[in-house]
């Protein structure tokens, strides 16, 4: 009998660069995530600065399950006034996948952004290939909204974003 490993959700530190790196370029992950980012040990580092200087407009997460580093989130400030956060970035090693850690750290990231800094709405696009992500998006709460219709350019054509939407309202406790 399997146990449900121990899941925690902090912010990224500088230490965690490489592994943040090594994790977005994986071949199993890469290919799902937004094309035009900088991949660059660099660019981590400056985001992971910017997430501690700015808290509440943005953030670097790692996962962690049973204390090892297994996966990463974030989310930027879309709309200060509407009080909306957009998800980016949710990826998990495949090593960690099957045992609900992205579902706990999804949701504690959902709380952690409605409850503790007052957002109002959560909104993530997936593109729409991304079956795990599709699935993953609905069994967490979020609503599917709609679908940009061959609005990014993948490999040598063009893909659907599906949006996705979570408010107060829909928050399960």
């Amino acid at each position: 009998m399997s146990t449900r490993p121990q899941v925690t959700l902090r912010r990224a530190r500088s230490d965690d660069v490489d592994f943040l790196a090594g994790l977005t370029s994986h071949a199993e992950i890469d290919p799902f995530l937004a094309a035009g980012r900088d991949r660059g040990a660099d660019a981590i580092a400056a985001d992971i600065a910017r997430s501690d200087a700015e808290p509440g407009e943005f953030g670097v997460f790692v996962i962690e399950a049973d204390g090892e580093r297994v996966g990463t989130m974030r989310f930027a400030l879309a709309n200060r006034r509407s009080g909306i956060a957009d998800l980016r970035q949710l990826a998990l090693h495949p090593d960690a996948r099957g045992r609900g850690i992205a579902h706990e750290a999804a949701r504690m990231l959902q709380r952690h952004l409605i409850r503790e800094l007052g957002f109002h709405r959560l909104q993530l696009e997936v593109y729409a290939f991304n079956e795990r992500a599709l699935v993953h998006a609905e069994r967490v709460g979020f609503r599917r909204e709609g679908v940009r219709r061959l609005a990014y350019r993948h490999g040598d054509g063009w893909v659907d974003g599906v949006l996705f939407g979570l408010v107060v309202e829909d928050l399960e406790d």
